[in-house]
């Protein structure tokens, strides 16, 4: 057994003031409950809320407390996730520090909620780090999880626990719970879905082992989610597969098939460019519903 234990704060967030202080009161109040937590992850934008006139330059004031909230309390901290500004962009990036206070990276998310948030720039770079001793973690933000190519491209890396900090306030919570599942299923890993309450979301954390089981689901109240989690267990899937069954990070290592759709605008897939643009519904849309233009899939002769 490789046992370490990992907390999900879930809690309620503000977009009208700073929510750091409460924050750090979270953080004192877990740490006196369950001195044996090793690591803390909060939801997205948990630090300021999901408006973008705090975006800030990193590194800055607010991280440089995180990063010393880490030392006092000998924990590893993933302070959900804060806008970055960079010159004329704006990204949503999630800083990763150690016990020590060191900032181990910086994920910036892949996928903004387009076309909603348009404003925001997308990373392109995955982030996986290592526990020394424990295993390796990768950091993915909330629609990032909906490309099953993010947590893919992350546990090709070896990543064996998915630290997934999100803010879902909308009605597709139901869904997103179901791809957490599957997600862990599918790559053979733990998921720490972390969302917030109020301007952070409707709450619904769920914790998931790799064989798609769910340790804990959150109701829509603040709570703390301390787990201890096995590492031995993926590495022991990984080899034997999901109940000696699906043996899936080989098979696909394995694979016969190489999968063209990836190339941009290869040839076979001009479907994709007929979809319309990536824009917000309007009132009274009737998008993919006008008769008059081509039918999007010929028919079968």
């Amino acid at each position: 057994m490789i046992p370490f234990a990992i907390a999900g704060i879930q809690m309620q967030i503000s977009d009208r003031h700073e929510n750091v202080t409460a924050m750090t009161a979270q953080l004192y109040h877990l740490v006196a409950r369950f001195p044996w937590v090793q690591m803390v992850v909060f939801s997205e934008l948990a630090p300021f809320g999901p408006l973008h006139h705090h975006a800030l330059p990193l590194p800055n004031q607010t991280e440089a407390l995180f990063q010393q909230l880490a030392v006092d309390f000998g924990l590893w901290l993933v302070p959900g996730s804060m806008f970055e500004r960079e010159g004329d962009r704006v990204y949503n990036t999630a800083s990763v520090i150690d016990p020590h206070g060191r900032i181990i990276g910086r994920y910036r998310k892949m996928f903004p909620f387009l076309p909603y948030e348009h404003d925001v720039a997308a990373g392109t770079e995955p982030l996986a780090f290592d526990v020394p001793g424990v295993g390796r973690f990768g950091v993915s933000i909330c629609y990032d999880i909906w490309f099953p190519e993010t947590t893919r491209t992350l546990t090709a890396m070896g990543v064996e626990v998915l630290l997934h900090p999100v803010l879902t306030g909308t009605i597709d919570r139901d869904v997103e719970l179901a791809i957490a599942r599957a997600s862990a299923a599918m790559f053979q890993c733990y998921v720490f879905d972390i969302n917030g309450l109020g301007a952070g979301g409707c709450g619904r954390s769920v914790i998931v082992d790799p064989a798609g089981c769910v340790l804990h689901q959150a109701g829509s109240n603040q709570e703390l989610i301390p787990i201890e989690i096995d590492l031995a267990a993926v590495r022991r899937q990984r080899e034997t597969g999901l109940h000696h069954l699906g043996q899936t990070l080989k098979s696909f290592r394995d694979r016969a098939a190489e999968f063209p759709v990836y190339r941009r605008r290869a040839p076979g897939f001009a479907y994709l460019d007929r979809l319309g643009r990536l824009e917000v519904p309007r009132r009274g849309s009737r998008a993919g519903l006008d008769d008059s233009l081509a039918p999007l899939v010929p028919e079968l002769e």
